[in-house]
């Protein structure tokens, strides 16, 4: 009795040291913290049952986790949103409220307590109070990386929250720093875990866009002006892997790509008024824009694009491709004829709706890709994935199959050389 009383104890201490924290309770509500402040709840009953069943729980979701309790929690800690996290990317440390200080370092001595909490610890209280003859099975993974978090490994957490500050605001936080790809899906942005991993050294072609994209996107980062860019041009050129790959490219540096169907840009005001106030910077990107005769949801791009009563914030951009230069569908049964009396205004409507690309500030051209530029894009494919053919074969195979798939592309050069490297790795021979 002496021995469940004093784990009851023990477990009551770390208890209170989740119940009482200020700012960093939302770490647990993953369901490994859920699971962990069942296992303390059951633990402290004192209920040999419910003890066991808690710590299979707690087990289970660490391993379905795949990652130890310690690395759980400083992940948890980098991505927390709260008072502390958000008002850290806006400001600098001197300009945070003396309380706000006070409460995260209340919270760091309680997490560093949690943090430092040894498996085999938990797996004795178990062991303890549901009388096993042996402690349970203790859950354990091999070392992580390092944690991103200046938190140093022996000294109080506590002294270290202007460092902690810092890398909010320099990384931000919550799902802005751990994602750099999203979508806007049922009212709300989502992370897309496995964003297209196409990046900028396997695309050619093209060299004059991709430069004057990427010049643009260097402005974003850097806080100088950057325009809202149409990337206009044949299906296939590369537009949308081009837009994917900036963001693969320059994440580290802050840059944040949020999708946006084109059903949703009614949304997009609200979606900036998200994004205005992060320190990250952003490309809104509508991918294969176009407009029907009556569609009026270009209206809430055009707001977004030349801006209302309320200031464009410098670090949103949007990127949108497009197969139609004007990117409103015409017919010529739209043009105004002098018999017309519908409209006293009618031309004026007319050039409206054909004139909104030239709201975008940049329009970047991809032309159709000639025989040497398909080649090209080719050889520059096959070259990255070590395709072992001779030019020859390699020109040859990949003429006939534009001829006999979908023509001259960088879209039909990347589906060649998919088919390629798998028919190669099955071991068939070529040609």
């Amino acid at each position: 009795m002496q021995e469940i009383a004093a784990a009851q104890g023990e477990v009551q201490q770390y208890r209170r040291r989740l119940d009482g924290l200020l700012l960093y309770g939302g770490t647990f509500q993953t369901p490994v913290g859920q699971a962990f402040a069942a296992l303390l709840a059951a633990l402290q009953s004192g209920d040999a049952g419910l003890s066991l069943t808690a710590y299979g729980g707690w087990f289970q979701a660490l391993a379905a986790a795949g990652t130890s309790w310690g690395n759980h929690l400083l992940r948890q800690i980098v991505y927390a949103e709260n008072p502390f996290t958000a008002q850290a990317q806006r400001h600098s440390y001197s300009d945070l409220t003396p309380a706000l200080i006070e409460a995260a370092r209340h919270d760091l001595a309680q997490l560093q307590a949690l943090y430092q909490l040894d498996g085999a610890r938990v797996s004795g209280w178990v062991q303890a109070i549901a009388r096993l003859p042996e402690p349970p099975v203790v859950w354990a993974i091999a070392p992580e990386a390092a944690s991103p978090l200046p938190l140093p490994a022996a000294a109080p957490w506590a002294e270290a929250v202007a460092e902690l500050a810092a890398h909010y605001r320099r990384h931000g936080a919550g799902v802005f720093a751990q994602y750099r790809a999203f979508s806007w899906r049922d009212g709300q942005l989502q992370g897309i875990a496995e964003p297209d991993p196409i990046r900028l050294d396997q695309l050619t072609a093209y060299d004059h866009p991709r430069q004057q994209l990427v010049q643009n996107t260097l402005a974003l980062l850097k806080g100088y002006p950057a325009l809202n860019v149409l990337l206009y041009g044949s299906r296939g050129a590369g537009k949308s892997s081009l837009v994917k790959a900036l963001v693969n490219e320059y994440a580290p540096q802050g840059l944040r790509l949020v999708e946006v169907a084109k059903g949703d840009l009614q949304a997009l005001p609200e979606i900036v008024g998200e994004l205005r106030s992060r320190p990250q910077k952003f490309i809104i990107f509508v991918d294969d824009l176009s407009f029907e005769e009556d569609d009026d949801t270009f209206k809430s791009l055009k707001v977004v694009l030349e801006g209302s009563t309320t200031a464009r914030p410098a670090n949103v951009v949007v990127y949108a491709t497009s197969n139609r230069r004007h990117l409103v569908r015409e017919f010529f049964s739209d043009r105004p004829r002098p018999r017309d009396q519908d409209e006293v205004q009618s031309w004026d409507t007319m050039q409206e709706k054909l004139s909104f690309s030239d709201r975008f500030g940049l329009t970047l051209t991809f032309e159709p890709a000639d025989q040497p530029t398909y080649l090209a894009i080719v050889r520059h494919l096959a070259q990255q994935a070590q395709i072992p053919l001779t030019d020859e074969e390699l020109t040859a195979r990949a003429l006939q199959w534009a001829t006999r798939h979908n023509g001259r592309s960088g879209r039909a050069a990347r589906q060649f050389i998919d088919w390629l490297t798998a028919e190669i790795g099955l071991g068939n021979q070529p040609g």
